[in-house]
């Protein structure tokens, strides 16, 4: 296999990630939704393009993967290949997440963040600890707390 067909091989592999309408996403949404909050879903026109808004309460919530925000926890593994490559993107993109949560933040939005391990095991979803930070959103929506993060 060529190099060329390597990265190719690569980018198609990283495409294929979602970025939007992830499993937990749908999940918590589903169950917000039986609880009878209203969103709208991924608005260009906020920084950052919140997975949810909730604008009777001001509020946003990023579902983030914890390799692509560069979380530390035991779900991040830097790559093995090209890590000084990896090490400034992933820099980048925590950079950036810290630049849009300032501008929410200052436009007057509550903002909150639930990272990937706060509801995923060794290998799969647990659907316990979905009903768990649904039940923290609801709490939070409800409260005047500015910034709330829910991880493992």
């Amino acid at each position: 296999m060529t190099d060329v067909h390597t990265l190719e091989q690569r980018a198609y592999n990283m495409s294929r990630i979602k970025s939007k309408n992830t499993r937990p996403e749908l999940e918590i949404r589903k169950l917000l939704f039986k609880r009878g909050f209203r969103y709208r879903l991924h608005r260009k026109d906020l920084p950052g393009k919140p997975d949810l808004v909730f604008t009777k309460y001001k509020a946003v919530i990023f579902i983030n993967g914890c390799f692509w925000h560069y979380h530390n926890c035991r779900l991040f593994k830097m790559p093995e290949t090209r890590k000084a490559w990896w090490k400034k993107k992933l820099t980048k993109n925590k950079m950036r997440d810290k630049k849009k949560l300032s501008q929410l933040l200052n436009g007057g939005w509550r903002v909150m963040i639930i990272w990937e391990c706060s509801f995923r095991g060794k290998k799969k979803i647990e659907p316990d600890k979905i009903i768990q930070i649904t039940n923290s959103i609801s709490k939070w929506l409800k409260s005047n707390q500015d910034l709330s993060e829910i991880k493992a």
